[in-house]
């Protein structure tokens, strides 16, 4: 069956213009991607009748096609697809990684999320990324190698979900992974790629994951099929046993030995930190835009606040008066963008170890104080005061996420928003059993003090650090579902969904459409716009305006879910090879 596939094979061969982008330890933090831009392809919006699925990877959206077409839940089907991600997009993310996934049931109305965030092991703790004279590790040295590995939770939050809302068996869901793994995959243009250009230099450092991914010293050539009989055999295990197989057992010590052993940057992972693992239930945050609902992740994610304060920072400002990715609209974006991370940098966090105050970042007091700020000129930020006595300051995380994002709607008419990923591109490049570790805990903020105050987002024993990903979901007026969507890269996840959010709430495109726009983004420091993209165009209009502009890519994979009148419309980045799949 998979290995004709032929949506996933005519859509991998498509995929042949890959720019040159050098990307290297050296580079510029500021400038680093989590992964490189590797081609543009034009997709169109696809029209679904009973359920529609969005997904970074062909081979991925037709496994989760497979499942609700046999009448799973939007729980089974992204399982299965996240299964297959694991596989045919090892860059991105795993089951080596962690996930937030929003879940909606429609019968009961009801909206819950699972945090799946990786854990900082037992023996971590605030020095974890010191060097011996107490500043910080250089970038590459924190990323590669075990000591950035947190324990992996993605796994634990499938199970959970799957146990409260998956209809089809747990076994059924592995079978279209196992039979790919064994059978094998066509490597596509974008793998190929991101081994060439060597975006995570580990790949190449520890043998393991060099010796999978190269023959002779070269890249997997595109149209390689590889296959994976580690992962295979691990997956039937897990289908078999549940998740024990995963978090005990010979996985678990063959993923502690390959951390504690690392010939880079050995780590401290145990079988305890392992076999101690929980994902959390949590309610999502959620707030008012115009007659809808917007609704996401609560912290640790800081996705989900700094969207919402950025659509609640422009409400004001009427967004649907402007012409789409105008420059009068980029400008104000950009501007609610500086704000809302100026408080993201500095109060996000664990819940579970800090308090983070996240309705007073969305009390309509505190968003009116912070919207007057907002002129017609570019001006840096800096973070509010929602609450007295918060003695947080601003954070030195990376946070370069390599992650990937799925949107389902079931026959039901349940939805599930899931990002899910193993940070940097290539995670940690500790591979064991088939699967790549993530190197999460270098989105913990590497010193643990500044200017003597200390950091919502430090490292802990037991904590979950920070994220940008922002599943989202939007609700009509009447309570009924609107949109899901969600977007990988890195902390512009944030932009990259706040954007196709506007665009489609206030200039009324479809998601497609909005998806389709250039790109921009602004972090609080300088404004980007996507090269190759008609919004470049902006540069100099900005510039009077006293923007810093830099023109570049920006490579968000963008996968939208949209309901209107009843009918789902699926959309995919043309950045990205994901495409969107519905049973018609």
């Amino acid at each position: 069956m998979f290995l004709t596939f032929p949506k996933a094979l005519a859509f991998t061969a498509s995929l042949l213009c890959i720019p040159s982008l050098a990307i290297s330890a050296t580079t510029p933090r500021e400038t680093r991607e989590p992964e490189a831009a590797t081609g543009h392809q034009v997709k169109q919006q696809v029209v679904g009748g009973n359920f529609m699925i969005a997904a970074a990877n062909p081979y991925a959206v037709e496994a989760g096609q497979e499942i609700l077409a046999k009448g799973g839940s939007a729980v089974d089907a992204a399982i299965a697809t996240q299964l297959v991600l694991t596989l045919v997009e090892p860059q991105s993310s795993g089951i080596g990684g962690g996930t937030f996934m929003m879940y909606y049931d429609k019968k009961t109305d009801t909206l819950t999320s699972f945090d799946g965030r990786e854990t900082a092991p037992e023996n971590a703790d605030e020095t974890l990324f010191l060097d011996k004279h107490g500043k910080a590790a250089k970038w590459i040295e924190a990323v590669v190698g075990g000591r950035s590995v947190g324990v992996p939770g993605i796994l634990h939050a499938l199970a959970n979900a799957h146990k409260q809302y998956g209809k089809l068996d747990w076994r059924t869901l592995f079978n279209p992974a196992i039979e790919l793994a064994e059978q094998g995959f066509v490597v596509s243009p974008r793998l190929h790629a991101l081994l060439a250009k060597q975006i995570n230099p580990g790949v190449t450092k520890l043998d393991v994951i060099r010796d999978y991914f190269f023959e002779d010293g070269k890249p997997l050539a595109v149209g390689t099929v590889k296959k994976n009989q580690p992962l295979a055999n691990l997956y039937k295990d897990i289908a078999a046993k549940g998740i024990d197989a995963f978090y005990k057992g010979d996985n678990a010590k063959q993923m502690v030995e390959a951390v504690q052993q690392s010939k880079v940057a050995p780590g401290t992972l145990t079988l305890k930190d392992l076999a101690d693992y929980k994902s959390v239930q949590r309610d999502a945050v959620c707030a008012p835009y115009h007659d809808y609902k917007i609704c996401s992740m609560a912290p640790p994610s800081s996705g989900g606040v700094a969207v919402i304060q950025i659509l609640a920072l422009l409400e004001s400002k009427n967004m649907a008066q402007f012409k789409p990715n105008s420059e009068q609209a980029i400008h104000y974006f950009t501007q609610a963008s500086r704000l809302a991370f100026a408080d993201r940098n500095v109060y996000m966090g664990d819940p579970d170890f800090a308090y983070i105050p996240t309705q007073e970042l969305l009390e309509e007091n505190y968003i009116k104080q912070r919207a007057a700020l907002i002129t017609e000129k570019d001006l840096p930020a800096v973070a509010g005061e929602p609450k007295d006595k918060l003695a947080y300051a601003q954070d030195d995380a990376y946070e370069l996420p390599s992650t990937t994002h799925v949107s389902v709607v079931d026959s039901s008419g349940n939805a599930v928003s899931m990002t899910s990923s193993i940070e940097m591109a290539f995670g940690s490049t500790v591979m064991v059993n088939g699967y790549i570790l993530n190197n999460q805990l270098t989105d913990f903020a590497l010193s643990p003090k500044k200017d003597g105050k200390l950091l919502a987002n430090r490292v802990e024993a037991g904590k979950r650090p920070r994220s940008s990903m922002s599943p989202v979901m939007v609700f009509n007026k009447d309570g009924s579902l609107r949109l899901v969507v969600g977007s990988p890269g890195g902390s512009r996840i944030i932009n990259y969904v706040a954007q196709v959010l506007i665009g489609v709430l206030d200039w009324d495109l479809t998601a497609q459409q909005a998806i389709n726009l250039g790109r921009v983004t602004n972090r609080n420091r300088y404004t980007s716009l996507e090269k190759g993209a008609d919004i470049a165009a902006l540069k100099s209009q900005l510039m009077k305006r006293g923007h810093t502009v830099k023109v570049v890519d920006l490579n968000s994979g963008l996968h939208a879910v949209e309901v209107k009148k009843g009918v789902l419309y699926g959309a995919a980045d043309p950045r990205r090879e994901g495409i969107a799949l519905g049973d018609k």
